[in-house]
């Protein structure tokens, strides 16, 4: 049965901020198909804002629209699609933005973050199979849908509207490949368990995974969102030392400060390089720049040390361009690494990672600024975009 749903629609990409005046997700009621072969029906609970989600908004990141944004997400399953057997009614889940099929070559050498079906059905808009479950009626149109025949005859009198990365969890129920879903532990607050699909996979995992840091190693992290306090945390529970934190917010800094980093400093200052090389006798073995910025990772490159390793795992305008030193690559035995979804196999990690924090050894808690309503998206992305908070959750 399909059902009527609220959801936030991003009907254009580029507006102008503050998005409380120009409003380009627009709450409104849309219709979501039954979940198909495969796939699952879940009622999302929790929904993290992503800079990820912002980069489609500003423009940064093109995708079709309209769309409904958000992949980063805690809810309960509802209803199972044909086929469907890892998963049961009631159980409580976290979305990956990456469905990976399992058969590709990157997913058999177990890399499914670069899983190319995924590839393919996240930047057109789909879910894994190719299609969409989403879209808005025309005047007339049934009220309740039954079954795939008339399913299909609906989204034929209705309009399309796309998926953002698999999941479009800004809404109150969303149909996601059963790829998309990881089970976890009942007694986790949705809002907790929500960062992990995210924030905590994609940062944890670039220094556990992409980077493989060994213990004790020293470490910085450059750009203090959610993701890089996460990377933070990560570091922390390695015991990096000494452990650098960067942000151009002494806000953030001083919360960075609080999570464990031994050093911070401000990206802004004239001398903020030469003054962690001194207080790191030259430099870092792991930089990680996770602020989304040609200029932060430029910064990330030049404070780590020879025969080092920079992990970039931001998201910068497509057209942005990196130039590092050719002959210091060479000459100095350095690596340059990007990191997706942390690297991570998401059934692998996040059990492992949420089994960290409640072992009190990865306080995810500490990276929620606040949770909000759906109806107050558009105020919380102008909060996101001026950088005055951490991770916000929309909870339903």
């Amino acid at each position: 049965m399909g059902m009527k749903i609220r959801a936030a629609v991003l009907k254009a990409s580029g507006l102008e901020r503050p998005y409380a005046r120009t409003r380009p997700l627009h709450i409104e009621e849309v219709m979501l198909d039954p979940p198909g072969r495969g796939e699952v029906l879940i009622r999302v609970r929790a929904a993290g804002l992503c800079h990820s989600d912002l980069s489609v908004i500003d423009g940064n990141r093109p995708r079709p629209v309209p769309m409904v944004l958000g992949h980063e997400a805690a809810g309960e399953v509802v209803e199972l699609g044909e086929g469907v057997t890892a998963f049961a009614v009631g159980d409580h889940v976290v979305t990956s933005f990456v469905p990976s099929c399992g058969h590709c070559e990157p997913c058999a050498m177990d890399r499914p973050a670069l899983c190319e079906p995924a590839l393919a059905s996240n930047s057109a808009g789909t879910l894994l199979c190719g299609e969409r479950r989403l879209h808005v009626r025309e005047p007339g149109a049934a009220s309740t849908i039954q079954g795939a025949a008339a399913a299909s005859t609906a989204r034929a009198a209705g309009s399309a509207i796309h998926h953002h990365l698999g999941v479009s969890a800004f809404a109150e129920y969303a149909v996601v490949a059963q790829n998309s879903l990881v089970k976890i532990d009942a007694d986790l607050p949705f809002e907790q368990a929500a960062v992990f699909g995210c924030a905590v996979i994609t940062g944890v995992g670039a220094v556990v995974n992409t980077a493989n840091v060994p213990r004790g190693a020293s470490v910085a992290v450059i750009g203090l969102g959610g993701v890089g306090l996460a990377a933070l945390l990560g570091a922390r529970r390695l015991q990096a030392a000494p452990l650098v934190a960067i942000d151009l917010s002494d806000d953030k800094l001083a919360i960075a400060r609080e999570l464990g980093a031994t050093h911070t400093f401000n990206a802004g200052s004239a001398t903020c390089i030469a003054d962690i090389k001194k207080a790191t006798r030259g430099g870092v073995a792991f930089a990680f720049e996770m602020a989304g910025s040609t200029r932060a990772m430029e910064l990330a490159y030049q404070i780590t040390r020879r025969g080092g390793t920079t992990v970039t795992a931001g998201l910068p305008h497509p057209q942005s361009q990196l130039s590092v030193p050719h002959v210091s690559i060479v000459a100095e035995e350095r690596t340059i690494k990007g990191s997706y979804l942390g690297s991570c196999i998401p059934a692998r990690d996040i059990p492992r990672y949420i089994g960290w924090y409640k072992a009190g050894e990865l306080p995810v808690e500490r990276l929620l600024s606040e949770t909000l309503r759906l109806g107050d998206i558009n105020e919380a992305f102008d909060r996101l975009a001026e950088g005055r908070t951490i991770r916000q959750v929309v909870t339903f």
